[in-house]
């Protein structure tokens, strides 16, 4: 059998993964010369292969997930948050500090690490899809529907935000955003806008009343930094060089220079290092293209979709995906403050490329899924469906109102003559 025939949803999405999965490969053997030579004794070809061997087990990872049917993440999406909490507290205390921060599991006996705080926004995503789309016919509930999110949404991010800033804003903003098209009310918008603003300066302030600063003192250079233009800005100034040298055409593919002056062109900074080897036009350009048709694809997907859970389940991992890839983008530009976010399916590293294979199969699946598999219990029918994304809600008066006719049904489900032709 082809193996074609194994392969489902988006072929687009598809293309435009593997597409970064190549950049993705050429970037890091191009980027991890210096690396090489300080820990393998100059053999570039270890990471290579150990980045094709991370984009391999992607590949595996997306064509499994793919082909779950979306429906199984809705029932397990309550068992994943609750598993991600633990996992996020474990990090807190004995996490692995890489690079001045605790953002790391460790796993026994395989010397890998893995950041539960990808995990954790796959599984928000899934929850939240879940509760929105089960309760679209009485979203206004303060207390069932509303105290529901609001409790997921800020105690997965108060376990982020200590090690993780920038982690904790993605979730946010994307837990936000799907809020938004969930149709949860603009006035209980506000209130979480409040209640996160609130959390935060608690935070800070009880950390600099207890002389536990941590990461706070990080944040406060980085922003301090970058609002005056002064101090230590040493990698976002090699990012910027790296941009300024690669022009509109580039130097060529392993012609950086920059590679050996960033301290982590293979991951925070390979879109400066994309950028200096192919150009604005050809390596920039394209790399925004890719995530920004990635992103139009999976509206696509959720305009077709028959489900709200698969609608709103697409549209969050797309974008805390997008969000996430257009942050590094900003960051090694240089619109906004070093954050340490790498690129999403491109940036050297295991954990980063497995959960983001597994948001994408999921996406996939929904691709497919809603196409086929009738609705689930307890989730409204297609017309609320497709009135929940749009943002027009569907009283229950109105669709019984005017019933179909039985002889109507009854045709809708019959190919006509033409369609058999064709």
């Amino acid at each position: 059998m082809k193996i074609r025939r194994y392969i489902k949803g988006d072929r687009i999405i598809w293309m435009v993964v593997l597409i970064l999965l190549v950049i993705s490969l050429l970037s890091v053997y191009s980027s991890t010369g210096s690396l090489a030579y300080q820990h393998r004794s100059g053999n570039t070809f270890f990471y290579l292969f150990r980045q094709l061997k991370f984009i391999l087990l992607g590949v595996l990872i997306i064509f499994f997930v793919h082909l779950v049917p979306y429906r199984i993440f809705s029932r397990v999406s309550v068992f994943a948050l609750y598993l991600s909490i633990p996992l996020l507290i474990l990090t807190l205390i004995a996490g692995t500090n890489i690079n001045e921060a605790t953002r790391w599991l460790q796993i026994p006996g395989t010397g890998l690490t893995i950041q539960p705080s990808d995990f954790a926004k796959i599984a928000l995503v899934m929850y939240l899809a879940k509760i929105l789309s089960v309760n679209q016919n009485n979203i206004k509930d303060f207390k069932g529907v509303f105290g529901k999110i609001s409790l997921a949404i800020i105690g997965t991010c108060a376990l982020i935000l200590p090690a993780n800033f920038s982690t904790a804003l993605i979730v946010f903003v994307t837990a936000f955003s799907l809020m938004f098209v969930g149709r949860i009310p603009v006035r209980y918008l506000g209130l979480m806008i409040f209640t996160g603003i609130f959390a935060l300066s608690i935070f800070i302030g009880g950390a600099l009343l207890l002389n536990k600063e941590g990461r706070i003192a990080t944040w406060k250079n980085r922003i301090e930094n970058y609002v005056d233009g002064e101090g230590d800005s040493y990698q976002a100034d090699q990012a910027k060089v790296a941009i300024v040298q690669g022009g509109l055409f580039g130097k060529g593919p392993g012609n950086s220079t920059q590679r050996n002056l960033l301290p982590h062109p293979y991951s925070d900074f390979i879109y400066a290092i994309i950028i200096e080897e192919y150009g604005t036009l050809v390596g920039g350009i394209l790399v925004i293209a890719l995530y920004l048709w990635l992103f139009f694809r999976a509206g696509m997907i959720i305009r077709r979709s028959k489900s709200t859970y698969g609608a709103f389940l697409a549209f969050g991992l797309s974008m805390g995906l997008v969000l996430q890839a257009f942050v590094n983008m900003a960051v090694a530009v240089g619109l906004v403050p070093v954050t340490g976010q790498t690129l999403p399916l491109v940036s050297m590293g295991g954990s980063s490329i497995f959960f983001t294979s597994m948001a994408t199969g999921m996406i996939l699946s929904v691709s497919w899924g809603t196409k086929e598999m009738p609705e689930e219990e307890g989730e409204p029918e297609k017309e609320s469906d497709e009135n929940a994304v749009s943002g027009d809600p569907a009283p229950a008066a109105d669709k019984k109102a005017d019933p179909a006719p039985k002889a109507v049904k009854e045709n809708t489900n019959k190919r006509t003559e033409f369609e058999i032709n064709a």
